[in-house]
């Protein structure tokens, strides 16, 4: 346990915890953990090689060797990446020549040859039937020798690992920061957040959990130490059983509910009571999750229980009516009382101002639209600044094209803007566009919404007397939600917009079965400014004008890497678009390891196909998805920029190519490019237009400042506030 609490302070923060205590002369430990560090693409601050260098050689050793190992994971340096043309990126031939050389080969009889009659089939012949096909002809020590050494460049990503707190301190303040998120985090989060509980269980807790979720697990740490959980809902209830019996607290999947202890069924059953007692309205949320309650009350036994809380499994059980909020909502619609339905939506703040755009195109006449804006404006207060945010970033895409303002990157992008499609993507990843056939909204009702957002947001940051930016995270979106957010290195929310250097880009996927025979395919899809005329890079398509795949690999029981190279300077379509497929075997949450990931190099620099320090992405796969589009790269007029995807879509059953895909992913592409997603921007604006002065470089002689950056500097006044992609959530007002 111990371990895994050291690992995830590492990898979350980038700061090593204050384990050792012993007295020592370690220098020469620390200085070759910082050369080794130097490979992987990170570098020891100065505070933590002070630190290093005062232990005893022994205990030197030990942190270096468990920091290293958690900086090798995080890149993906770990396994042993072997493409299957030993000397990729050269020497890669011809899709067809390489196909007939195996067909050839098999006929020929070769050692290890397949019956013939298995080659040939009535669409052709099977290249899974050739021998030389799919699997490694070489190992990896022979794939080694015959790549010249790796020349490192200033260019190179260069981490810094910081040196932190005790342990204690380390765990206690990244537990208060997932468990006070009041983003919805990604499964990641939630496993690490479930892993910290039991750990910070007897020390402070946090005065409140924002999050229903977070707070399941939180509450169930609580129910097992004797405290009381914090529940004001019946699907807090729910969500609270779920955490208890290990399983979905987000309730997007059935849980196997436990036999829990008499004590614990009996603090579910009074925090119902207490629910119920206090607001009988609060069973209408019963509907939602009918059957995970009727489950529930099989492991319950509501019928020994005669308080108020009975009344939920009733209302499961459809012995009783209890109709919704959103139910009511709509028969009022139906009615035609929209009078009515504002007023039902008023008591319900998140609820209503969920619902801003259809009430307002719902509208009758202006006193009707001026009634909603009215009630939305009163609401604001009462919401997370998370669906302040939303709201915002609706009203932003809802202006005319010409109208909007600088929420969304600053720089030129490629593709021209898509108003009439509208884009959706689920808390799993899932994502699909439609015509958007709603009609516009009142122009002065946008404006007037949109300042209200504004002041409200403003009312609630925190405003430094001196803020300092890093200019590259200007175009990072504002996590408003990591449910679909992958884990791994370098991970961005969905819309960022981030440069990208160097004269090569470099797509990898590594995946390792667990008991089936799994071929996952690395493809690229490369587009004109418009998001059309497409060409594709894949298994059936090796090389061309600036591109050159590393070969199919059709099995990965030891682990398998596939490669695919695109020239920034050769390449003729400005939009590339990386993608991994399912082909066969086991699901992306099925396997033992699977994530994707890039590289920006320069094409002096040579090394291996797989060099650490030149790592920038590594995101997990994961999910029961079959086609995952992890992120697009677009030149502008001023270079290469990645724009963050996360998409996780089904595909078909089994055999998904990219050529098959390529409508699907075209579409959904150009419409997230064209979609205007709140950045860091829109923050630094909104304070700078308030007065806060906005730096870019570290001004001389001030106290503590706020810095937004990718990495902060290594000397900041004391007290100052950092925030960087491991934190991000922080700039999201609770």
């Amino acid at each position: 346990m111990s371990q895994q609490i050291f690992d995830l302070v590492v990898r979350r923060t980038w700061r090593v915890p204050l384990t050792a205590v012993s007295s020592g002369d370690a220098a020469s430990v620390a200085r070759r953990f910082d050369g080794v560090l130097l490979t992987f693409g990170y570098k020891a601050s100065g505070r933590l090689l002070s630190y290093l260098g005062t232990l005893t050689p022994q205990d030197a050793r030990q942190v270096s060797v468990q920091v290293l190992a958690v900086v090798q994971e995080a890149v993906g340096a770990h396994a042993q990446h072997n493409p299957y043309f030993r000397d990729f990126p050269r020497n890669v031939p011809d899709t067809l020549d390489f196909w007939v050389s195996c067909l050839e080969e098999a006929l020929k009889g070769a050692p290890g040859a397949a019956d013939t009659g298995a080659i040939f089939t009535r669409r052709g012949f099977d290249l899974l039937a050739l021998p030389r096909y799919g699997r490694y002809q070489h190992t990896y020590e022979e794939m080694v020798a015959a790549h010249d050494a790796f020349l490192p460049t200033l260019g190179d990503r260069r981490t810094v690992l910081d040196v932190g707190g005790t342990l204690d301190e380390e765990v206690h303040g990244l537990y208060r920061h997932l468990a006070g998120s009041t983003t919805p985090l990604s499964d990641a989060d939630l496993a690490a957040l479930a892993l910290l509980a039991p750990y910070c269980a007897g020390m402070e807790q946090p005065a409140t959990v924002p999050l229903r979720s977070a707070r399941a697990i939180v509450n169930a740490t609580h129910v097992l130490y004797g405290r009381e959980p914090e529940i004001d809902t019946v699907t807090d209830v729910l969500r609270l059983a779920c955490a208890l019996s290990g399983g979905d607290v987000t309730l997007e999947t059935s849980t196997r509910f436990r036999s829990l202890p008499r004590p614990v069924r009996r603090t579910l059953l009074a925090a119902l009571d207490a629910v119920v007692g206090a607001s009988p309205a609060k069973v209408g949320d019963v509907g939602t999750y009918r059957e995970a309650w009727k489950r529930l009350g099989e492991r319950l036994h509501p019928h020994e229980h005669t308080g108020p809380g009975a009344r939920v499994f009733a209302v499961a059980r459809g012995e009783d009516d209890a109709p919704s909020l959103p139910a009511r909502v709509e028969r009022a619609f139906a009615a035609g009382a929209r009078a009515e339905a504002l007023q039902l939506l008023a008591a319900a703040p998140g609820a209503l101002v969920r619902r801003a755009d259809h009430l307002l195109r719902s509208a009758a006449d202006d006193a009707e639209a001026a009634a909603v804006v009215d009630a939305l404006e009163r609401a604001l207060p009462g919401v997370s600044g998370r669906v302040v945010l939303g709201l915002r970033e609706h009203l932003e895409n809802r202006r005319p094209q010409t109208a909007r303002g600088p929420s969304g990157s600053g720089r030129p992008s490629v593709g021209h803007p898509d108003p009439g499609r509208r884009v959706f993507v689920n808390r799993r990843g899932g994502a699909w566009a439609s015509a958007d056939e709603r009609p516009g909204l009142p122009p002065d009702a946008l404006t007037t919404l949109a300042r209200a957002c504004d002041a409200e947001v403003l009312r609630r940051v925190p405003r430094p007397q001196d803020l300092v930016v890093d200019p590259d995270l200007l175009d990072v979106a504002l996590p408003l939600s990591a449910r679909a957010r992958p884990d791994g290195a370098g991970v961005l929310p969905r819309g960022s917009r981030t440069r990208v250097t160097g004269e090569l880009l470099r797509f990898f996927v590594h995946w390792r079965q667990t008991s089936r025979t799994t071929d996952l395919d690395l493809s690229c899809l490369l587009l004109d400014r418009d998001f059309a005329d497409a060409e594709h890079v894949s298994w059936t398509r090796l090389r061309g004008e600036g591109f050159v795949h590393s070969g199919d690999l059709t099995e990965a029981p030891g682990g398998a890497t596939e490669f695919v190279d695109v020239s920034t300077h050769r390449i003729r379509r400005p939009v590339v678009v990386p993608e991994v497929h399912l082909y066969s075997g086991e699901r992306f949450d099925q396997l033992a390891e699977g994530f994707f990931g890039f590289m920006s190099r320069d094409a002096a620099q040579a090394g291996l196909p797989f060099e650490p320090a030149t790592v920038r992405l590594k995101s997990d796969l994961t999910g029961a998805g079959r086609v995952v589009i992890p992120a697009a790269f677009l030149r502008g007029e001023d270079g290469w920029e990645a724009l963050w995807l996360h998409l996780d879509l089904n595909g078909s059953p089994g055999y998904n190519t990219v050529e098959e895909h390529r409508v699907t992913t075209t579409t959904l592409v150009r419409a997230i490019a064209a979609r205007q997603y709140l950045t860091v921007r829109y923050l630094v604006e909104l304070l700078r237009a308030d007065g806060v002065k906005v730096h870019h470089e570290m001004p001389q002689g001030t106290g503590p400042v706020t810095y937004l950056g990718f990495g902060a500097p290594e000397e900041l006044p004391a007290g100052s506030r950092v925030v960087t992609p491991q934190n991000l959530l922080d700039l999201v007002p609770a």
